[in-house]
């Protein structure tokens, strides 16, 4: 058991855009319940401002697909050495694992073997693909931290200590003002057509140029649509984003003010990802969007074992909004379905009573606190505490 006033040492590993976030709150929320602690890890700007140490910077290391890891190895595998070496040199009471699941995995064996407790918080989809994933994470984690309901019977099925603690976007997604004053401080006087591509390079480079194809195709419908692209931090703008714009659509730019604009926008044309949640959150109808290299599309659609791939329609059990995934993306598909959200209320009002109900589904909130009490009971105690009838038992 930890002494009350030795300040804790906790590594917190994320590697890309949403896991930073999350890892963010929940290392303010133990500070909240226990100062002065130490920490140090991997992350993003979000972990940076929330005061941990960042021993690598996970910037560029966030990639999606088989050929795309592939090509970036040289530095996924430098970063994944440097945390190694400095669970040796640096031992942690606690390390925390935030998503980034392949690279996390082999980082939780390494403090496995050095007797370090690990907590991975946001499961991975093993109800998606490779259920058999599960064994392996149970011989080196410690217990996991699920952020929906029916991913704790996965882990308890296979004796895997393991505590639902909702999903920490619905303590934070809100819009900041009222929607005339998002609006006039955005330069609009109605709502527009908001396009989120992602957070990723590589997301970028594939899902922007089918947005411009598809503004295209809707401006030429309906001349007066405006567009606007909330960017998430971290984003190479001259890199990734401006190269790809059409200047004839004149697209507003926005930094910092996402869930404002998605608030506001009368439909999304997003990236399939942590994103449509938050949209999901403030009920604002979307065309769900995905595209990867055709290599890893070959290989993954093989192993997918559930029929959508957006997180809204995963959470609802059903679909709610489109999706529009590989060879279905394109201009036409995805520009009927928002001309259909823009134009048909009765839709679009269908639409937003079923996103209510994916809000309703991800919890009442305090995510980041619940997670943050897991990590304080591994390290006091070594093991998670339920209570069961009155009784402390360690699962």
């Amino acid at each position: 058991m930890t002494d009350s006033n030795t300040p804790l040492h906790v590594m917190v590993v994320a590697g890309e855009v949403s896991g930073d976030l999350h890892a963010a709150n929940m290392v303010r929320a133990m500070e909240g319940l226990r100062p002065g602690n130490r920490y140090t890890g991997m992350g993003c700007g979000a972990m940076r401002e929330a005061g941990v140490e960042l021993i690598v910077d996970a910037g560029r290391l966030a990639v999606v697909g088989l050929w795309e890891v592939i090509a970036q190895y040289r530095d996924i595998r430098r970063a994944l050495e440097t945390l190694k070496q400095h669970l040796r040199s640096d031992p942690p009471d606690l390390l925390v694992l935030v998503d980034y699941v392949e690279f996390n995995l082999r980082l939780a064996r390494a403090a496995k073997a050095l007797g370090i407790r690990v907590l991975f918080y946001v499961s991975p989809q093993i109800w998606a693909w490779r259920p058999h994933r599960v064994k392996r994470i149970g011989r080196v984690i410690d217990a996991m931290a699920v952020l929906f309901p029916f991913e704790v019977d996965v882990y308890r099925r296979y004796g895997i200590p393991v505590r639902y603690v909702g999903n920490p976007l619905v303590d934070v997604v809100h819009p900041s003002a009222a929607p005339d004053k998002i609006l006039a401080d955005l330069g609009l006087d109605h709502p527009p057509l908001a396009l989120l591509p992602g957070s990723r390079g590589g997301e970028l480079r594939r899902h922007l140029p089918i947005m411009m194809e598809t503004c295209r195709w809707l401006r030429q419908r309906h001349p007066d649509i405006r567009f606007v692209m909330p960017l998430a931090p971290g984003v190479d703008v001259a890199g990734d984003v401006e190269p790809h714009l059409d200047p004839a659509l004149d697209i507003r730019l926005v930094s910092g003010q996402t869930y404002d604009v998605m608030a506001v926008s009368r439909a999304l044309i997003i990236a399939s990802g942590t994103a449509t949640l938050e949209a999901a959150l403030l009920k604002t109808p979307m065309a769900i969007i995905y595209r990867v290299s055709p290599i890893t599309h070959a290989i993954l659609s093989r192993l997918i074992l559930i029929p959508h791939i957006g997180l809204a329609n995963i959470v609802a059990g059903r679909e709610v909004v489109r999706e529009f995934v590989q060879d279905a993306a394109t201009a036409e598909h995805i520009g009927a379905e928002v001309e259909r959200l823009l134009m048909d209320e009765d839709y679009h009002r269908s639409v937003v009573n079923a996103l209510g109900e994916v809000r309703q589904r991800l919890g009442d909130g305090g995510g980041s606190e619940k997670v943050a009490r897991m990590a304080l009971e591994l390290i006091e105690h070594g093991c998670l505490l339920d209570t069961v009838d009155g009784e402390v038992r360690h699962p």
